[in-house]
This record gives structure tokens, C-alpha cells and sequence, in this order.
């Protein structure tokens, strides 16, 4: 009798663990500091993540920098704005010190960049030796290029600052700065959903791609920009991952996954890692989320945010 009672807890012990319960996610933003968006000031910009982040008990973020933006237009005044990230328990990285393509740069001078944005960063509280490649451009079709640049970080002690999940969400900033300055009426909770749900689609996406490339739950590493968008609805997107399913790590927790060290061979370097390890594997296209074509993102954004429709 005993036996009867308890087989059924001892099924469900040898259960493999539902793979919603294995979702993790850490958020990382690029380009800081940015120019003035849509809506707020840069200062303003940066309050409101930081206060956004705080409220949804969000752990730490890291934020990649373009120091070569820090002392030119709005990025006058930016590394005050740097500061209040680390101050708030938030990382920084390297994210180049010109913002510029591998693919349009030789190795040296790419590398040089590179160790530009390294002498202003080491010095900052919180730097960790993480690099994002611009546009997440790895050299295109050049592969000797591509490994030149992958020895370069190497010897400087740098790794990928790897990306596996994005929808755009830049193409989404300039959209909306695009239609406040032609003065259109904006639909504050349209946009809401949309940096909401692509997001969060974007990371579900990912995580379904990835289990068919290497046959595990990595964790992910979300793109997200350092704009006016996020400085809205920041908290909104971290408490829907989390009814979506997804743990909200640290970047330290992320990028100590192993995925981090992959370096896929493929046809051209560029785009998400996800997309790279899938192309690697033999995987059919589309190896991206929707929403990153920007002409079907554009087509909704015209039509759900400011009303217009295609003939318009």
C-alpha cells in the first residue's frame, strides 16, 4: 500500500525539469552614452533606468561604453551619467571607442579602438573585461580579419561580450524619435506592448533556437539599448519575463555560461551568437526573430503607435 501511495511523487521526482523552469536571462545595454531620444533629457534617461531597474528588483545590468561619445554633442557630461550606472551596482564594458564597423576598419586599427576605450574603462569601478563588437559586426566575410581581431582580444584579455537575444529595439527608438519630432500623436501603451512583447519574443525565440543547436538551455543575454524606450518601460519588460517564465540573472552569472566561449565558424561573422552556433549547425534561415527586419517592425510600429496604415 505504501509502495502505491508514494510511486506517484517518485514519477514526478525522476521528471526531467520542465524547460520554462530553466529560462535565465541577463540584461546588457549598448551604446551608452547616448545622445537625447524621443522624451527625456540624457540625465533624465538615465535616472529613470536606473530607478526602473530598482523597482523590478533587478539585478546587475551591465552597460557597454563608446567612451570616444562621452565628450561630444549629448554625450557632454556622460561619464557623471557612467557613474550612476556603477554607482547603482551596474557593470561597464567595452563597446569600442568610435561605434564603427569591423567590416569597414583593418584588424590594427579596429584593435587600436579597442585599446582606446580599454585605457579610459580600466580605471572605473565595476569594468569588466567584456567586449561587444559595434553592430555586432565580427568582420563579415573576411575571416582572416574575423580571427585577427578574436587573437587581439585574447591577448588584451578580453573576451565576446556575446549577445543571444535581441529585436531591434534601436530601430524601435529611432521610429519613435522619427514620429515625436513630425509631431504624430504617440500611443504611449502601443509602444509599451511592442518593447514589451518583442522583447520577450525575442528571448523565447532565442532560447527555442538554442536548444536545437547545442542541445541545452544556455544562459541568454538580452540586447537592449540605452534609450528613451527603456527609460519607460524597463521594469514593465523585466516583470513580463518573469511572468514569462524567465529567472533575471546578473551579467556576471551570464557570462561565467560556457556558450560565452564559442567561436562559430560561418559563412559571415556578425549578428547574435544564437544565430551563429544555428548557421554553424546546419540549421535553416530564418536563424533570427522577426522583428528584426526592420521593414515588417516599421510596417507595425506605423500601424499599431501612430495609426497610419500602408497607404498612408
Amino acid at each position: 500500500m505504501l509502495r502505491r501511495l508514494l510511486l506517484p511523487f517518485l514519477i514526478l521526482l525522476l521528471l526531467p525539469v520542465p524547460a520554462a523552469a530553466q529560462k535565465k536571462i541577463a540584461l546588457s545595454f549598448d551604446d551608452v552614452p547616448r545622445a537625447r531620444g524621443a522624451f527625456f533629457t540624457p540625465d533624465e534617461r538615465t535616472k529613470r533606468i536606473i530607478e526602473g531597474l530598482h523597482r523590478a528588483d533587478a539585478p546587475q545590468a551591465v552597460f557597454f561604453v563608446v567612451p570616444g561619445q562621452i565628450d561630444r554633442g549629448d554625450g557632454v557630461g556622460g561619464e557623471k551619467r557612467i557613474n550612476a550606472y556603477v554607482e547603482a551596482g551596474h557593470a561597464i564594458a567595452n563597446h569600442s571607442n568610435s561605434h564603427r564597423h569591423l567590416s569597414a576598419m583593418s584588424a590594427e586599427s579596429y584593435l587600436a579602438d579597442i585599446d582606446a576605450a580599454e585605457a579610459w574603462l580600466r580605471p572605473h569601478a565595476a569594468y569588466r573585461p567584456w567586449f561587444r563588437f559595434p553592430f555586432l559586426d565580427e568582420g563579415g566575410t573576411d575571416k582572416a580579419k574575423r580571427d585577427a581581431v578574436r587573437a587581439g582580444l585574447a591577448a588584451r584579455g578580453l573576451r565576446n561580450g556575446h549577445v543571444t537575444a535581441e529585436s531591434s529595439d534601436w530601430h524601435l527608438e529611432t521610429l519613435t524619435i522619427e514620429a515625436v519630432r513630425a509631431g504624430k500623436k504617440i500611443d504611449r501603451k502601443a509602444l509599451r506592448d511592442l518593447y514589451v512583447g518583442w522583447h520577450v519574443e525575442a528571448a523565447d525565440f532565442a532560447d527555442g533556437l538554442m536548444r536545437q543547436a547545442i542541445g541545452r538551455q544556455p544562459v541568454q543575454v538580452l540586447l537592449l539599448h540605452e534609450t528613451d524606450l527603456a527609460a519607460l518601460y524597463i521594469g514593465d519588460l523585466v516583470r513580463a519575463l518573469r511572468s514569462d517564465g524567465w529567472t533575471v540573472i546578473s551579467a556576471d552569472e551570464a557570462y561565467a555560461d560556457p556558450v560565452g566561449t564559442a567561436m562559430p565558424d560561418t559563412p559571415a561573422a556578425n549578428g547574435t551568437l544564437t544565430e551563429a552556433l544555428a548557421w554553424e549547425r546546419g540549421l535553416p534561415a530564418p536563424r533570427w526573430y522577426r522583428y528584426n527586419d526592420t521593414k515588417l517592425a516599421t510596417a507595425v510600429f506605423r500601424a499599431k503607435v501612430v495609426g497610419e496604415s500602408d497607404g498612408e
